[in-house]
């Protein structure tokens, strides 16, 4: 009798781990959106997007975009031996740079984002 009311208590235990568990997808807005890069930082989604001529970032809170207004960004890319340096400027909901960038699979590159007075660094690794 003993060993049964401990394996009810267990897989009571066990169905509302489960149940409360459920519905709770947590990757799902960790997804690339524009076919970039994603690492989450403090709780926020960073998106690089790398091209030859443009870098783009993109921020966003549990899937939505933030206020990019007053955000700037200093991106170093490390390409092999080759390294450089971009100012990120506000642009709609991302920040962006033009020019002519050194990236490609297995670039790495570091972003340094200042949004008022909160700051952050994600890094990045290019596929």
């Amino acid at each position: 009798m003993k060993n049964q009311m401990i394996a009810l208590a267990l897989s009571c235990l066990v169905s509302t781990t489960v149940l409360a568990s459920g519905g709770h997808d947590h990757g799902s807005h960790h997804q690339p959106l524009n076919g970039g890069v994603v690492t989450n930082v403090k709780g926020l989604d960073y998106e690089l997007v790398a091209q030859k001529n443009s870098l783009q970032l993109y921020i966003r809170d549990h899937g939505e975009s933030i206020d990019m207004s007053k955000a700037q960004a200093k991106v170093t890319l490390l390409s092999g031996a080759d390294k450089q340096e971009v100012e990120l400027k506000p642009n709609g909901k991302k920040l962006e740079a033009a020019g002519n960038f050194k990236v490609s699979a297995g670039t790495k590159a570091v972003a340094v984002v200042s949004n008022g007075s909160n700051k952050a660094t994600a890094r990045f690794v290019i596929k």
